[in-house]
């Protein structure tokens, strides 16, 4: 774990505020590295904390603490909680940054290095002024152990609170890594005997283990010598050849410069560069529809190609140019949960196009990995996909290929909806095809939100009386909903940080998404509403499950 940050002079406004910090008289800026978004935010003492370092599952929380005061914190009796603060401004650690000469209120911006190695389970902290960059001493270096309170997912960033002072704490600026090891395997001993053969037979080789000659040239050399004239030869005639290529005139459009913010129209060939020619080992995955490339463009930009097959763009005969203008269409659109169209090409008999890449990958990766999302996380993504759909459909457009594998998570976990469906229906639907396209994004988040809180895929394979049958999610959670069990279908793997109430809200909002339009299937519009305020009353659900048989009637 690597933390560096910037940040400015901590102000002192009055002292005639009441304490609010519960820490003594200090005001502390804090660097926190928590489990769960739970654990900050609360109102009242310890940092916005629960209960200072200790979440509410009993995890522990790290929490580094610049505090102002030159009165020393009080510290809470360590002999019932010995075992419950971690790095805290509860611990018995103190230490007066004053006398390594880098007072926190001299009106300079200051630097913090925070770095934790794992395999030697040091934490070093060093602290500077904008004066001198890093500093050659820690103000902080011991060893400590915090391998187990770190999870799989953390949460890392910034809390404060201030005591008998109003002050003012500013981050002008920040940064996190974190590294791993990668694990390096080894060879084994019967790996390495047939070298061991080789080489001992060698040192045999000369009669009564005598040295060869000294002036004998081994074989090895000719084989050094011809590999290095087969090499001059091949560079001197790729020298040539570029020359000659140089001097013919470029009236290819390979050569035309794409801006990396703006989607244009790409060559074949640029495509076919981009992704290695196609190449396996960029292969990302694909559908009915075509396979996705991972690639990179000339300008610099990370981009995931898909490479429509002919079977798809040959169904009908209007799919080619209907495609290529609902392309052009989304590549205009902007909004922060929804992936943008970097560029497409119509070359060469073939259709592609090629959207940002997004580093986390998609959503299903998340769910159905082996590792756990947490309730929070869950219903952010829910939101963020509510949102990106709503923003479509008050544009008259429509995703048309919702599903977990469409949704993708960026650097900072926000969803961003890719992957879109394009064109799905025949040319005598296309008067009608927006609405109905509209209405089956409804249903399809419905079914996606049934997914997400359930940890389960809209069909499964399962048991039953010893034969194998697939389990239909939504037919599952309705008839959940008929003997009023819901709350069966919550993930339980997400552990005690489950907010039940708000969870089975969200079951019953992905419910009223897959009932039919005339027995009231909401809007997204309404659908944000029903997200963002828990006091708005969401629709009577119908006690039996003939609300979701079909999603366009």
């Amino acid at each position: 774990m690597n933390q560096k940050a910037k940040i400015s002079n901590i102000s002192q406004v009055q002292d005639s505020t009441p304490s609010r910090s519960g820490s003594g008289d200090g005001s502390a800026l804090t660097f926190i590295l928590v489990p769960d978004e739970f654990t900050v935010g609360r109102l009242g003492p310890f940092l916005g904390m629960p209960n200072g370092t200790t979440c509410e599952n009993g995890n522990k929380a790290l929490a580094i603490d610049f505090v102002t005061t030159t009165k020393k914190p009080e510290l809470v009796d360590s002999t019932n909680n010995e075992n419950k603060y971690l790095g805290t401004t509860f611990s018995a650690r103190f230490i007066n940054v004053s006398d390594v000469g880098v007072p926190l209120k001299d009106g300079f911006v200051h630097y913090v290095w925070i770095t934790y190695d794992g395999p030697k389970k040091i934490m070093d902290i060093r602290l500077g002024t904008e004066r001198e960059k890093f500093p050659f001493k820690p103000i902080f270096s011991e060893a400590i152990d915090l391998s187990p309170n770190l999870n799989e997912y953390m949460f890392v960033g910034f809390s404060a609170s201030t005591g008998n002072n109003d002050q003012i704490h500013s981050i002008l600026s920040w940064n996190f890594t974190s590294t791993s090891k990668a694990f390096i395997g080894f060879p084994s001993a019967e790996s390495c005997e047939s070298k061991v053969s080789v080489q001992n037979a060698t040192t045999e080789k000369t009669p009564n283990n005598k040295n060869p000659k000294k002036d004998e040239i081994p074989p090895t050399f000719y084989i050094f010598m011809g590999g290095v004239a087969l090499a001059a030869i091949v560079g001197f005639s790729f020298i040539l050849k570029r020359r000659g290529n140089a001097a013919k005139p470029n009236n290819s459009s390979d050569a035309k410069v794409h801006p990396p913010n703006k989607p244009s129209q790409f060559t074949f060939s640029e495509f076919s560069l981009a992704t290695r020619s196609f190449s396996e080992m960029e292969f990302l995955g694909g559908d009915t529809r075509g396979k996705y490339y991972k690639g990179k463009l000339s300008n610099g930009s990370s981009v995931a190609v898909k490479r429509f097959s002919n079977d798809f763009l040959n169904t009908h005969t209007s799919y080619r140019r209907r495609l290529l203008k609902e392309i052009a269409t989304i590549s205009n659109i902007r909004h922060p949960n929804l992936v943008l169209v970097k560029g497409w090409c119509e070359d060469n008999d073939e259709i592609m196009v090629a959207y940002e890449f997004v580093h986390n990958g998609s959503l299903e990766k998340w769910l159905f990995g082996t590792g756990v999302l947490p309730w929070a996380r869950r219903l952010k993504v829910i939101k963020d996909v509510a949102d990106g759909l709503k923003f479509l459909h008050t544009r008259k457009l429509a995703h048309k290929n919702l599903k977990c594998s469409s949704v993708f998570l960026d650097l900072s976990l926000r969803a961003v909806l890719g992957d879109f469906g394009f064109v799905l229906m025949g040319a005598e639907a296309i008067k009608s095809e927006s609405l109905v396209s509209i209405s089956a994004d409804v249903f399809e988040f419905g079914v996606l939100v049934l997914e997400i809180v359930s940890g389960r895929k809209r069909v499964e394979k399962g048991m039953h009386e010893e034969k194998a049958i697939e389990v239909n999610l939504l037919d599952y959670a309705w008839k959940l909903h008929d003997t009023n069990e819901k709350v069966k279908l919550v993930d339980r793997k997400m552990g005690p940080l489950i907010n039940m109430e708000q969870a089975i809200r969200v079951v019953e909002i992905g419910l009223v998404c897959t009932l039919k339009e005339k027995e009231g299937r909401p809007s997204m519009q309404e659908v944000v509403e029903f997200l963002l305020s828990r006091d708005k009353p969401i629709p009577n659900l119908p006690t039996t499950s003939h609300g979701a048989l079909h999603k366009l009637k």
